[in-house]
Order: structure tokens, then sequence, then C-alpha cells
């Protein structure tokens, strides 16, 4: 088995110790305890707010809990003296969390909407916006000592990522939120549920600018684990 397969093991093993895996199911089914007593009919609309919104949960808050976790328990200092690579530890985080966001979401989807949407669609919208989410709090939480301290900045963070639902609501439309990471996470969940038809370019735009994204907060990660966890700069 390789080493980034021992560790994506390891790693799930960790989410079920954490308590992540139960806490994702109690996520799940509190969604479900909102979607199911809508009307059929007004399902499709709150199906694309109940995924953003329970991404944002899994997608943010786990990853800032695993990592608060380990400095709390000076593991993630001892990770640095293995030969264990940041790319490994980072990838299996995101593998594990982004499956467990994918599998929670498809919980709560089938149940409320059967198979009456597009699968697809979905999948990649899920799987973008998780990894989203997961590098953008990753990366908010380098910074700081323990979750207390987080959680303010963290809260901040989040709002600016939950920005397009302005969009998506109809509260303010404006093409700046095209400059938005997860303006292209509503409309391929739009599309999903056919509450939104977008162009081809617009289904383009919808994955290319998230992946460019994700590249770019890979690169910012190791750079702020090399700052605050490797250096031991700032309050880490």
């Amino acid at each position: 088995m390789s080493r980034l397969a021992s560790t994506i093991r390891m790693e799930g093993r960790l989410q079920f110790r954490y308590g992540f895996v139960y806490a994702a199911l109690f996520t799940g089914v509190m969604w479900l305890s909102i979607l199911l007593p809508i009307p059929s009919s007004g399902r499709p609309a709150a199906g694309p707010l109940v995924l953003f919104a329970d991404i944002a949960i899994v997608g943010f808050f786990f990853i800032a809990g695993s990592v608060f976790f380990e400095k709390g328990q000076r593991t993630l200092f001892a990770l640095v003296m293995t030969p264990l690579r940041f790319g490994e530890y980072l990838g299996a985080k995101l593998a594990t969390l982004t499956a467990l966001s994918l599998v929670i979401a498809f919980l709560v989807l089938i149940p409320a909407h059967g198979l009456e949407f597009n699968v697809g669609v979905a999948a990649v919208g899920i799987i973008l916006t998780t990894l989203l989410f997961l590098l953008v709090s990753f990366v908010s939480t380098a910074p700081f000592a323990s979750i207390t301290d987080w959680l303010m900045p963290g809260g901040l963070v989040l709002l600016f990522m939950s920005l397009p639902l302005i969009h998506y609501a109809g509260l303010w439309t404006n093409p700046v939120f095209y400059l938005h990471p997860t303006h292209g996470s509503l409309i391929l969940f739009g599309a999903a549920f056919g509450t939104l038809t977008p162009s081809p370019w617009e289904f383009v735009y919808s994955v290319a600018y998230p992946v460019a994204w994700i590249v770019g907060l890979g690169l910012v990660s190791r750079r702020v684990f090399d700052t605050y966890i490797v250096a031991g700069r700032g309050g880490s």
C-alpha cells in the first residue's frame, strides 16, 4: 500500500475518532427534517440551498476541527518530523472529507428528491464546492493556536464564501459575483435541480473557475503550512 493510501486510511479512522462522521450524519438528518416537510413541488428550489449549507458545515468546520485537534495534541508538529509529505497530509484530509461530504449530500438528496435531479452535475458541484471550502478553511486556520481564537475570523471567511447566495436568491444580481469562487457552485446546483438553465459557457466557467481557485489555494496552503506550522510563526 502506498504512503498516500496509508495516510488516507489513517485519516479516515481519525474522522471516526474525532466524531466527524457522526456529526455529518446528524447534519444530514437535520437537513432531511427540513426538506421532507416541504411539498415535492418546492423541494427543487430548496435543494441547492441545502446542498450549499451542508457543504459549508462539512467542508469548512470539519477540517478546521481536525487541524485544531492535531495542534492541541501536538501531533501536527510531530508530523513535520516524519517523512510524510505535505501533499500527502493535505491530500488525505481533502480525500476523506470530500468523500464524507459527497456521501452525506446524497443521503440527504435521494430520500428528498429521489433521482429527479441531475446526479452527475450535482456530484461535480459537491466535489468542487467541498474542496473550495476545505482549502479556504485550512488556510484560515493556520495562523491561529486554538479554535476559539479562529471562530470570529473564521466566521467572517465563511460569510465571504457564502456571498453568492445574494445573487442566487435574486436580492442583488451583479456580474461581479462571477469573480467569486463559489458562484459557479450555485450555478451547478441550480442546473442539477432545474432551477437554473446555464449557457454552455457558464457550465465551463462553473467547473474551470473553481478548479483554478483550488489549484491556487493548494499552493497557498503549502505556504501557510510552512510559515505557521513548520516555522512556528504566529499563534500556532
